[in-house]
Protein backbone atom coordinates (compact mmCIF):
# COMPACT_ATOMS: atom_id res chain seq x y z
CA UNK A 1 0.00 0.00 0.00
CA UNK A 2 2.87 2.06 1.06
CA UNK A 3 4.53 1.40 -2.29
CA UNK A 4 1.49 1.99 -4.42
CA UNK A 5 0.97 5.39 -2.60
CA UNK A 6 4.20 6.82 -3.34
CA UNK A 7 4.08 5.82 -6.92
CA UNK A 8 0.72 7.68 -7.08
CA UNK A 9 1.78 10.84 -5.30
CA UNK A 10 4.18 11.41 -8.66
CA UNK A 11 1.07 10.25 -10.63
CA UNK A 12 0.24 13.88 -11.04
CA UNK A 13 3.43 14.79 -12.72
CA UNK A 14 4.26 11.83 -14.37
CA UNK A 15 5.52 12.99 -18.06
CA UNK A 16 5.31 11.54 -21.06
CA UNK A 17 8.74 11.43 -22.27
CA UNK A 18 11.76 12.36 -20.12
CA UNK A 19 11.46 14.73 -17.92
CA UNK A 20 14.41 17.97 -18.75
CA UNK A 21 15.81 19.81 -16.08
CA UNK A 22 13.99 22.80 -17.70
CA UNK A 23 10.43 21.30 -17.68
CA UNK A 24 7.80 22.23 -15.51
CA UNK A 25 7.00 18.81 -15.00
CA UNK A 26 10.22 17.36 -13.63
CA UNK A 27 9.84 20.72 -10.77
CA UNK A 28 6.66 19.00 -10.01
CA UNK A 29 7.78 15.67 -9.66
CA UNK A 30 10.41 16.92 -7.36
CA UNK A 31 7.88 19.15 -5.66
CA UNK A 32 5.69 15.90 -5.05
CA UNK A 33 8.42 14.14 -3.61
CA UNK A 34 10.01 16.45 -1.15
CA UNK A 35 7.06 19.53 -0.39
CA UNK A 36 6.85 19.40 3.48
CA UNK A 37 3.28 19.98 3.73
CA UNK A 38 2.58 17.35 1.30
CA UNK A 39 4.85 15.03 3.27
CA UNK A 40 3.19 15.76 6.52
CA UNK A 41 -0.31 14.60 4.74
CA UNK A 42 1.20 11.69 3.77
CA UNK A 43 2.41 11.00 7.14
CA UNK A 44 -0.93 11.64 8.60
CA UNK A 45 -2.31 8.99 6.05
CA UNK A 46 -0.29 6.62 7.31
CA UNK A 47 -1.31 7.19 10.83
CA UNK A 48 -4.88 7.40 10.17
CA UNK A 49 -4.12 3.71 8.48
CA UNK A 50 -2.66 2.54 11.97
CA UNK A 51 -6.10 2.73 13.43
CA UNK A 52 -8.18 0.08 11.17
CA UNK A 53 -5.94 -2.68 13.75
CA UNK A 54 -7.01 -0.51 16.67
CA UNK A 55 -10.46 -0.72 15.85
CA UNK A 56 -11.07 -4.08 15.12
CA UNK A 57 -9.04 -5.03 18.11
CA UNK A 58 -10.73 -7.11 20.81
CA UNK A 59 -10.43 -6.02 24.46
CA UNK A 60 -7.48 -7.38 26.54
CA UNK A 61 -8.57 -10.32 28.76
CA UNK A 62 -9.12 -9.69 32.32
CA UNK A 63 -7.08 -11.92 34.58
CA UNK A 64 -8.02 -12.12 37.78
CA UNK A 65 -5.39 -13.75 41.45
CA UNK A 66 -6.43 -14.43 44.81
CA UNK A 67 -4.35 -15.73 47.43
CA UNK A 68 -5.49 -16.69 51.05
CA UNK A 69 -2.84 -16.35 53.57
CA UNK A 70 -4.38 -19.03 55.96
CA UNK A 71 -5.89 -21.32 53.28
CA UNK A 72 -10.41 -21.90 53.89
CA UNK A 73 -11.20 -24.91 54.76
CA UNK A 74 -13.42 -26.35 52.62
CA UNK A 75 -15.40 -29.82 52.99
CA UNK A 76 -12.68 -32.09 50.76
CA UNK A 77 -10.02 -29.46 51.29
CA UNK A 78 -8.25 -26.05 51.76
CA UNK A 79 -8.65 -23.89 49.16
CA UNK A 80 -5.35 -21.45 48.97
CA UNK A 81 -6.18 -19.30 45.70
CA UNK A 82 -8.19 -18.64 42.73
CA UNK A 83 -7.97 -18.16 39.00
CA UNK A 84 -9.97 -15.61 36.76
CA UNK A 85 -9.70 -15.25 32.95
CA UNK A 86 -12.36 -13.53 31.88
CA UNK A 87 -12.68 -12.09 27.58
CA UNK A 88 -15.64 -10.11 26.66
CA UNK A 89 -16.70 -9.68 22.92
CA UNK A 90 -18.79 -7.13 21.75
CA UNK A 91 -22.10 -8.09 19.84
CA UNK A 92 -21.75 -9.63 16.51
CA UNK A 93 -20.81 -7.21 13.93
CA UNK A 94 -19.42 -4.42 16.06
CA UNK A 95 -16.19 -4.91 15.41
CA UNK A 96 -16.35 -4.88 11.89
CA UNK A 97 -18.33 -2.01 11.81
CA UNK A 98 -15.25 -0.08 13.99
CA UNK A 99 -13.05 -1.60 11.42
CA UNK A 100 -15.09 0.04 8.82
CA UNK A 101 -15.23 3.22 9.93
CA UNK A 102 -11.85 3.72 10.61
CA UNK A 103 -11.03 2.42 6.96
CA UNK A 104 -13.52 5.29 6.14
CA UNK A 105 -11.85 7.60 8.23
CA UNK A 106 -8.17 6.73 6.73
CA UNK A 107 -9.95 7.46 3.12
CA UNK A 108 -10.49 10.84 4.64
CA UNK A 109 -6.62 11.22 5.68
CA UNK A 110 -5.94 9.88 1.90
CA UNK A 111 -8.11 12.82 0.34
CA UNK A 112 -6.71 15.18 2.34
CA UNK A 113 -3.30 14.12 1.63
CA UNK A 114 -4.73 14.34 -2.03
CA UNK A 115 -6.53 17.71 -1.12
CA UNK A 116 -2.42 19.12 0.00
CA UNK A 117 -0.76 17.61 -3.40
CA UNK A 118 -3.38 19.33 -6.00
CA UNK A 119 -2.95 22.14 -3.70
CA UNK A 120 0.72 22.52 -4.20
CA UNK A 121 1.00 21.86 -7.77
CA UNK A 122 -1.18 25.05 -8.89
CA UNK A 123 0.83 27.14 -6.71
CA UNK A 124 4.39 25.42 -8.61
CA UNK A 125 2.91 26.67 -11.79
CA UNK A 126 1.63 30.25 -10.84
CA UNK A 127 5.13 30.91 -9.28
CA UNK A 128 6.81 29.04 -12.58
CA UNK A 129 4.43 31.78 -14.79
CA UNK A 130 5.93 34.60 -12.25
CA UNK A 131 9.06 33.58 -13.39
CA UNK A 132 8.80 33.25 -17.08
CA UNK A 133 6.58 37.19 -16.74
CA UNK A 134 10.10 37.72 -15.53
CA UNK A 135 12.61 36.35 -18.01
CA UNK A 136 9.98 37.69 -20.86
CA UNK A 137 10.19 41.44 -19.19
CA UNK A 138 14.10 40.82 -19.14
CA UNK A 139 14.11 39.70 -22.88
CA UNK A 140 11.91 42.70 -23.63
CA UNK A 141 14.04 45.12 -22.27
CA UNK A 142 17.27 43.85 -23.84
CA UNK A 143 15.87 43.91 -27.31
CA UNK A 144 14.62 47.45 -26.75
CA UNK A 145 18.40 48.47 -25.44
CA UNK A 146 19.42 47.21 -28.71
CA UNK A 147 16.83 49.09 -30.53
CA UNK A 148 17.87 52.27 -28.84
CA UNK A 149 21.56 51.55 -29.55
CA UNK A 150 20.57 51.31 -33.36
CA UNK A 151 19.00 54.31 -32.72
CA UNK A 152 22.29 56.09 -31.32
CA UNK A 153 24.25 55.11 -33.98
CA UNK A 154 22.21 56.76 -36.38
CA UNK A 155 21.48 60.14 -34.36
CA UNK A 156 25.13 60.27 -33.60
CA UNK A 157 25.33 59.78 -37.88
CA UNK A 158 23.20 62.91 -38.18
CA UNK A 159 24.80 65.04 -36.04
CA UNK A 160 28.32 64.28 -37.12
CA UNK A 161 27.42 64.95 -40.63
CA UNK A 162 24.78 67.94 -40.03
CA UNK A 163 21.64 65.86 -40.24
CA UNK A 164 22.13 63.20 -42.82
CA UNK A 165 22.80 60.11 -41.35
CA UNK A 166 24.55 58.45 -44.69
CA UNK A 167 26.98 60.57 -44.80
CA UNK A 168 25.15 63.60 -47.09
CA UNK A 169 24.85 60.39 -49.77
CA UNK A 170 22.06 58.97 -50.98
CA UNK A 171 21.90 55.29 -51.72
CA UNK A 172 21.97 54.10 -55.28
CA UNK A 173 18.51 52.34 -55.11
CA UNK A 174 16.75 55.40 -53.67
CA UNK A 175 15.74 53.05 -49.91
CA UNK A 176 16.73 54.49 -46.32
CA UNK A 177 20.41 52.86 -45.62
CA UNK A 178 20.60 50.52 -42.94
CA UNK A 179 22.57 50.02 -40.23
CA UNK A 180 24.27 47.05 -38.05
CA UNK A 181 22.83 46.96 -33.80
CA UNK A 182 25.48 48.12 -31.76
CA UNK A 183 25.23 45.25 -29.00
CA UNK A 184 23.70 42.35 -31.28
CA UNK A 185 24.45 40.17 -29.08
CA UNK A 186 23.66 41.29 -26.29
CA UNK A 187 20.17 40.13 -25.94
CA UNK A 188 21.18 36.32 -26.21
CA UNK A 189 22.82 34.97 -23.43
CA UNK A 190 21.02 31.70 -21.84
CA UNK A 191 19.63 32.03 -18.99
CA UNK A 192 20.11 30.29 -15.89
CA UNK A 193 18.79 31.05 -12.69
CA UNK A 194 21.98 30.07 -10.56
CA UNK A 195 23.31 34.11 -11.62
CA UNK A 196 22.06 34.39 -15.54
CA UNK A 197 19.44 35.19 -18.20
CA UNK A 198 18.95 33.74 -21.37
CA UNK A 199 16.99 35.79 -23.85
CA UNK A 200 17.02 33.71 -27.15
CA UNK A 201 14.43 35.35 -29.29
CA UNK A 202 13.69 37.09 -31.71
CA UNK A 203 15.56 40.64 -31.96
CA UNK A 204 14.08 43.97 -32.73
CA UNK A 205 14.74 44.53 -37.44
CA UNK A 206 17.93 45.10 -37.77
CA UNK A 207 18.82 47.90 -39.93
CA UNK A 208 22.23 47.85 -42.03
CA UNK A 209 23.95 51.39 -43.04
CA UNK A 210 26.42 51.16 -44.70
CA UNK A 211 28.85 54.18 -43.57
CA UNK A 212 30.28 56.54 -45.76
CA UNK A 213 33.84 57.68 -46.11
CA UNK A 214 34.29 61.24 -44.78
CA UNK A 215 32.47 61.22 -41.87
CA UNK A 216 35.13 61.27 -38.92
CA UNK A 217 36.23 64.65 -40.18
CA UNK A 218 32.91 65.98 -41.18
CA UNK A 219 31.59 69.08 -38.24
CA UNK A 220 28.30 69.36 -36.86
CA UNK A 221 26.24 72.10 -39.15
CA UNK A 222 23.86 74.47 -37.51
CA UNK A 223 21.10 72.61 -38.65
CA UNK A 224 22.05 69.79 -36.34
CA UNK A 225 21.63 71.50 -33.39
CA UNK A 226 18.64 69.48 -31.97
CA UNK A 227 20.43 66.03 -32.71
CA UNK A 228 22.70 65.92 -29.19
CA UNK A 229 19.37 66.29 -27.61
CA UNK A 230 18.07 63.41 -29.42
CA UNK A 231 20.88 61.50 -28.18
CA UNK A 232 20.72 62.40 -24.82
CA UNK A 233 17.04 61.20 -24.87
CA UNK A 234 17.88 58.22 -25.99
CA UNK A 235 20.85 57.29 -23.47
CA UNK A 236 18.19 58.35 -20.65
CA UNK A 237 15.85 55.52 -22.14
CA UNK A 238 19.00 53.29 -22.22
CA UNK A 239 20.00 54.10 -18.44
CA UNK A 240 16.33 53.63 -17.55
CA UNK A 241 16.26 49.96 -19.12
CA UNK A 242 19.68 49.12 -17.73
CA UNK A 243 18.49 49.84 -15.13
CA UNK A 244 14.60 48.38 -14.58
CA UNK A 245 16.68 45.23 -15.95
CA UNK A 246 18.99 45.02 -12.62
CA UNK A 247 15.91 45.09 -11.00
CA UNK A 248 13.85 42.30 -12.90
CA UNK A 249 17.17 40.24 -12.28
CA UNK A 250 16.95 41.18 -8.22
CA UNK A 251 13.02 40.31 -8.29
CA UNK A 252 14.23 36.81 -10.08
CA UNK A 253 16.45 36.54 -7.32
CA UNK A 254 13.84 36.19 -4.34
CA UNK A 255 10.99 34.60 -6.81
CA UNK A 256 13.53 31.84 -7.30
CA UNK A 257 14.27 31.23 -3.60
CA UNK A 258 10.23 30.97 -2.68
CA UNK A 259 10.21 28.61 -6.00
CA UNK A 260 12.63 26.46 -4.33
CA UNK A 261 10.85 26.59 -0.66
CA UNK A 262 7.91 25.08 -2.27
CA UNK A 263 10.49 22.28 -3.82
CA UNK A 264 11.96 21.90 -0.05
CA UNK A 265 15.59 22.77 -1.59
CA UNK A 266 18.26 25.66 -0.53
CA UNK A 267 17.44 29.31 -1.58
CA UNK A 268 20.27 29.48 -4.17
CA UNK A 269 19.47 26.46 -6.06
CA UNK A 270 19.57 26.57 -9.85
CA UNK A 271 16.31 27.04 -11.92
CA UNK A 272 16.19 26.92 -15.31
CA UNK A 273 13.20 28.62 -17.18
CA UNK A 274 12.77 27.84 -20.83
CA UNK A 275 12.82 30.48 -23.53
CA UNK A 276 9.57 30.07 -25.03
CA UNK A 277 6.37 30.91 -23.15
CA UNK A 278 3.19 29.82 -24.92
CA UNK A 279 -0.58 28.64 -24.34
CA UNK A 280 -1.35 25.73 -22.45
CA UNK A 281 -3.23 23.66 -25.81
CA UNK A 282 -7.01 23.27 -23.30
CA UNK A 283 -10.33 22.74 -24.29
CA UNK A 284 -12.94 22.92 -20.81
CA UNK A 285 -15.95 21.33 -21.42
CA UNK A 286 -18.27 21.94 -18.34
CA UNK A 287 -20.28 18.73 -18.41
CA UNK A 288 -17.03 16.35 -18.33
CA UNK A 289 -14.82 18.71 -16.37
CA UNK A 290 -18.05 18.06 -13.74
CA UNK A 291 -18.01 14.61 -13.81
CA UNK A 292 -14.47 14.15 -13.27
CA UNK A 293 -14.40 16.49 -10.87
CA UNK A 294 -17.43 14.34 -8.95
CA UNK A 295 -15.37 11.38 -9.44
CA UNK A 296 -11.33 13.00 -8.57
CA UNK A 297 -11.55 15.98 -6.69
CA UNK A 298 -10.52 14.84 -3.34
CA UNK A 299 -12.74 17.48 -1.54
CA UNK A 300 -15.55 15.56 -2.68
CA UNK A 301 -14.12 12.23 -2.38
CA UNK A 302 -13.34 13.40 1.59
CA UNK A 303 -16.65 14.55 1.97
CA UNK A 304 -18.14 10.85 0.53
CA UNK A 305 -15.57 8.92 3.08
CA UNK A 306 -17.08 11.04 6.15
CA UNK A 307 -20.30 10.56 5.40
CA UNK A 308 -19.62 6.71 4.94
CA UNK A 309 -17.86 6.84 7.95
CA UNK A 310 -20.33 8.38 9.83
CA UNK A 311 -22.67 5.12 8.49
CA UNK A 312 -20.31 2.83 9.60
CA UNK A 313 -20.49 4.98 13.39
CA UNK A 314 -24.31 4.31 12.93
CA UNK A 315 -24.01 0.63 12.72
CA UNK A 316 -21.59 0.50 15.43
CA UNK A 317 -23.69 2.23 17.83
CA UNK A 318 -26.15 0.28 17.38
CA UNK A 319 -24.70 -2.91 18.30
CA UNK A 320 -22.94 -1.74 20.72
CA UNK A 321 -26.83 -1.12 22.23
CA UNK A 322 -26.91 -4.59 22.51
CA UNK A 323 -25.33 -7.12 25.12
CA UNK A 324 -21.90 -7.91 25.70
CA UNK A 325 -20.98 -11.86 26.29
CA UNK A 326 -17.96 -12.60 28.41
CA UNK A 327 -16.45 -16.19 28.18
CA UNK A 328 -13.87 -16.94 30.99
CA UNK A 329 -13.03 -19.90 33.08
CA UNK A 330 -11.87 -20.02 36.81
CA UNK A 331 -9.71 -22.06 38.77
CA UNK A 332 -9.23 -22.99 42.02
CA UNK A 333 -6.53 -24.43 43.61
CA UNK A 334 -7.10 -26.47 46.67
CA UNK A 335 -4.80 -28.26 48.95
CA UNK A 336 -5.77 -31.74 50.73
CA UNK A 337 -7.06 -31.43 54.37
CA UNK A 338 -5.53 -34.52 56.68
CA UNK A 339 -7.87 -35.71 59.25
CA UNK A 340 -10.99 -36.72 57.13
CA UNK A 341 -11.19 -40.52 58.64
CA UNK A 342 -11.27 -38.84 62.45
CA UNK A 343 -14.29 -36.43 61.15
CA UNK A 344 -15.86 -39.40 59.46
CA UNK A 345 -14.98 -39.15 56.01
CA UNK A 346 -12.85 -42.15 54.08
CA UNK A 347 -8.56 -40.89 54.73
CA UNK A 348 -8.57 -40.95 50.41
CA UNK A 349 -11.73 -39.06 49.78
CA UNK A 350 -11.57 -38.84 45.62
CA UNK A 351 -12.27 -34.79 46.33
CA UNK A 352 -9.85 -34.21 48.76
CA UNK A 353 -7.05 -31.54 47.44
CA UNK A 354 -8.32 -31.97 43.94
CA UNK A 355 -8.30 -28.94 42.17
CA UNK A 356 -11.44 -27.18 41.03
CA UNK A 357 -11.98 -25.44 37.28
CA UNK A 358 -14.89 -24.13 36.57
CA UNK A 359 -16.45 -22.20 32.59
CA UNK A 360 -17.56 -19.17 32.99
CA UNK A 361 -20.18 -17.12 31.03
CA UNK A 362 -20.99 -13.75 31.83
CA UNK A 363 -23.54 -10.91 29.72
CA UNK A 364 -23.48 -7.38 29.82
CA UNK A 365 -27.06 -5.81 30.09
CA UNK A 366 -27.41 -2.43 28.53
CA UNK A 367 -30.40 -0.81 30.40
CA UNK A 368 -29.62 2.66 30.27
CA UNK A 369 -30.48 3.07 26.40
CA UNK A 370 -30.19 7.18 26.14
CA UNK A 371 -26.72 7.03 25.45
CA UNK A 372 -26.69 4.53 22.62
CA UNK A 373 -29.78 6.40 20.86
CA UNK A 374 -27.89 9.56 21.13
CA UNK A 375 -25.15 8.11 19.99
CA UNK A 376 -27.17 6.73 16.56
CA UNK A 377 -29.03 10.23 16.46
CA UNK A 378 -25.41 11.74 16.22
CA UNK A 379 -23.87 9.42 13.55
CA UNK A 380 -27.10 10.34 11.36
CA UNK A 381 -26.87 13.96 11.52
CA UNK A 382 -23.47 14.22 11.21
CA UNK A 383 -23.96 11.99 7.65
CA UNK A 384 -26.49 14.32 7.00
CA UNK A 385 -24.33 16.85 7.48
CA UNK A 386 -21.41 15.43 5.25
CA UNK A 387 -23.66 15.30 2.38
CA UNK A 388 -25.37 18.35 2.60
CA UNK A 389 -21.34 19.24 2.88
CA UNK A 390 -20.42 17.17 -0.26
CA UNK A 391 -23.42 18.69 -2.70
CA UNK A 392 -21.99 22.26 -1.44
CA UNK A 393 -18.45 21.10 -2.74
CA UNK A 394 -20.03 20.59 -5.74
CA UNK A 395 -21.78 23.65 -6.62
CA UNK A 396 -18.47 25.04 -5.59
CA UNK A 397 -16.13 23.67 -8.08
CA UNK A 398 -18.80 23.96 -11.06
CA UNK A 399 -19.06 27.81 -10.09
CA UNK A 400 -15.24 27.83 -9.97
CA UNK A 401 -15.00 26.01 -13.66
CA UNK A 402 -17.41 28.28 -14.90
CA UNK A 403 -15.47 31.69 -13.58
CA UNK A 404 -12.34 29.71 -15.19
CA UNK A 405 -13.40 28.93 -18.52
CA UNK A 406 -14.22 32.76 -18.87
CA UNK A 407 -10.83 33.45 -17.65
CA UNK A 408 -9.35 31.46 -20.04
CA UNK A 409 -11.28 33.06 -22.82
CA UNK A 410 -10.80 36.26 -22.03
CA UNK A 411 -7.28 35.88 -21.55
CA UNK A 412 -6.93 33.92 -25.27
CA UNK A 413 -8.65 37.06 -26.50
CA UNK A 414 -5.90 39.29 -25.38
CA UNK A 415 -3.44 37.75 -26.29
CA UNK A 416 -4.93 37.29 -30.40
CA UNK A 417 -5.32 41.25 -29.15
CA UNK A 418 -1.85 41.86 -28.24
CA UNK A 419 0.11 39.68 -30.82
CA UNK A 420 -1.69 41.63 -33.72
CA UNK A 421 -1.16 45.22 -32.00
CA UNK A 422 2.66 43.86 -31.23
CA UNK A 423 2.71 43.43 -35.29
CA UNK A 424 1.60 46.77 -36.07
CA UNK A 425 3.64 48.45 -33.47
CA UNK A 426 6.47 46.63 -34.66
CA UNK A 427 6.14 47.45 -38.43
CA UNK A 428 5.10 51.38 -37.34
CA UNK A 429 8.27 51.38 -35.53
CA UNK A 430 10.60 49.90 -38.69
CA UNK A 431 8.58 52.60 -40.90
CA UNK A 432 9.33 55.36 -38.18
CA UNK A 433 13.04 54.11 -37.97
CA UNK A 434 13.50 54.31 -41.48
CA UNK A 435 11.97 57.81 -41.52
CA UNK A 436 14.12 59.18 -38.86
CA UNK A 437 16.83 58.00 -41.31
CA UNK A 438 15.53 60.42 -44.06
CA UNK A 439 14.81 62.99 -41.32
CA UNK A 440 11.15 62.53 -42.05
CA UNK A 441 9.94 61.83 -38.44
CA UNK A 442 11.52 62.75 -34.75
CA UNK A 443 12.62 60.42 -32.44
CA UNK A 444 9.87 61.07 -29.93
CA UNK A 445 7.56 59.39 -32.75
CA UNK A 446 9.78 56.16 -32.85
CA UNK A 447 10.19 56.33 -28.11
CA UNK A 448 6.30 56.12 -28.06
CA UNK A 449 5.90 53.50 -30.43
CA UNK A 450 8.54 51.49 -29.40
CA UNK A 451 6.81 51.80 -25.72
CA UNK A 452 3.81 50.66 -26.99
CA UNK A 453 5.28 47.76 -28.57
CA UNK A 454 6.51 46.89 -24.90
CA UNK A 455 3.64 47.04 -23.59
CA UNK A 456 2.21 45.19 -26.08
CA UNK A 457 4.41 42.15 -25.28
CA UNK A 458 4.37 42.76 -21.49
CA UNK A 459 1.10 42.39 -21.24
CA UNK A 460 0.84 39.41 -23.94
CA UNK A 461 3.13 37.27 -21.45
CA UNK A 462 0.93 38.43 -18.68
CA UNK A 463 -2.42 36.93 -21.01
CA UNK A 464 -0.67 34.29 -21.31
CA UNK A 465 0.59 33.77 -17.89
CA UNK A 466 -3.17 34.04 -16.76
CA UNK A 467 -4.19 31.58 -19.02
CA UNK A 468 -2.04 29.17 -18.12
CA UNK A 469 -2.68 29.73 -14.60
CA UNK A 470 -6.39 28.83 -15.46
CA UNK A 471 -5.25 26.12 -17.14
CA UNK A 472 -4.04 24.66 -14.17
CA UNK A 473 -6.93 25.68 -11.78
CA UNK A 474 -8.86 23.67 -13.68
CA UNK A 475 -6.85 20.67 -14.09
CA UNK A 476 -6.93 20.81 -10.26
CA UNK A 477 -10.41 20.50 -9.80
CA UNK A 478 -10.64 17.55 -12.17
CA UNK A 479 -7.89 16.06 -10.24
CA UNK A 480 -6.02 14.58 -13.53
CA UNK A 481 -3.30 12.11 -12.59
CA UNK A 482 -1.99 11.14 -15.82
CA UNK A 483 -1.80 14.35 -17.65
CA UNK A 484 1.00 16.64 -18.31
CA UNK A 485 0.37 19.93 -16.00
Amino acid sequence: MKRFVIIFVIGFAALPAVSAQDSLDYYLEAAAKNNPAVMAAFHAYEAALQKIPQAGAYEDPRLELGFFPAPMELVDGRQIAQFQLMQMFPWFGAKKAARTEARHMAGMAYEQFREARDNLFPEICGQWYVLNRLQQRFKNNRENIALLKQLESLALRKYSSGGDASGGGATPSGKAPDVMPADAGSAGSAMSMGGALSTSGSQPSTLNVQPSGGMAGSMPSSSSSGGLSEILRIQLEMAELESDSASILSEMIAEKARFNALLNRPAESEITVPDTFMLIPFRLAIDGAMQLAAEQNPMPGMLREEALAYRAKEEMSRKMGYPMIGIGLQYMLIGRKNGMAEMGGAPDAGMNGRDMVMPMLSVSIPVYRSSYRAARKEAQFQQQAALAKYNEALNNLEAELYRFRYEMDDAERKVLLYRKQAGLARTACDLLVQEFISDKSDLSSILQVQQQLSDFRLKESEAIAGYNTAVAAVRKIISSKNVEP
